[in-house]
């Protein structure tokens, strides 16, 4: 898949924040971490693709936090309302029908799209049932979360799907075929 031509110029700068490798199993280390570089390069593809109408600039930012269960459960315990752990969260830091800035000041500086939390425990474990690597479901979670930011949801089975069938769709970029298609 190739970028559509007029969007060539997007860059999506990513912070890469990985708290899990400084408080847990290193072991696992190997198995999961992916060069910010990486990261940097398929998040920038997944939003040429998407073609989202609320990036009007051609650089944007995200923040991905790679953390534990605790952590994450906390998270979901204060802002969901949820005491448990979960495989991802997505805090959009833009409201789909925001009106959209349109001076050159604003474009000069990176549009923040928001932020996306993995925990590690989790996506290990949904990983061994799912039979895939724990890269390919970091990987996964990664899109998912993408997506919240850019205003997806899923309050029903339908859009769930809807949603599941883009993020197959993302995953499909030749830069992550020899991430995705590893097993076990």
């Amino acid at each position: 898949m190739s970028q559509p031509a007029d969007r060539k110029n997007l860059v999506v700068e990513v912070n890469l924040q990985d708290v899990y490798s400084s408080r847990s199993n290193l072991e696992l280390q190997a198995e999961y971490q992916i060069p910010q570089s990486l990261w940097q390069q398929w998040f920038t593809s997944w939003l040429s693709l998407l073609e989202s109408p609320i990036i009007e600039g051609s650089v944007c930012e995200i923040t991905l936090r790679l953390t534990d269960d605790r952590e994450i459960k906390n998270l979901n315990s204060q802002y969901r309302a949820r005491d448990r752990p979960t495989d991802v969260l997505a805090f959009a830091a833009l409201e789909v029908d925001a009106p959209k800035p349109s001076s050159r000041s604003f474009l000069a500086e990176p549009l923040y799209l928001g932020d996306v939390i993995i925990s590690i425990d989790t996506a290990f474990s949904q990983a061994k049932t799912q039979n895939h690597s724990l890269r390919k479901e970091i990987i996964w979670l990664a899109a998912h979360g993408f997506l919240h930011l850019l205003g997806w949801d899923h309050p029903d089975e339908e859009s769930l799907q809807l949603m599941i069938r883009q993020q197959e769709t993302l995953l499909r970029i030749e830069s992550l075929k020899n991430y995705v298609s590893e097993t076990n």
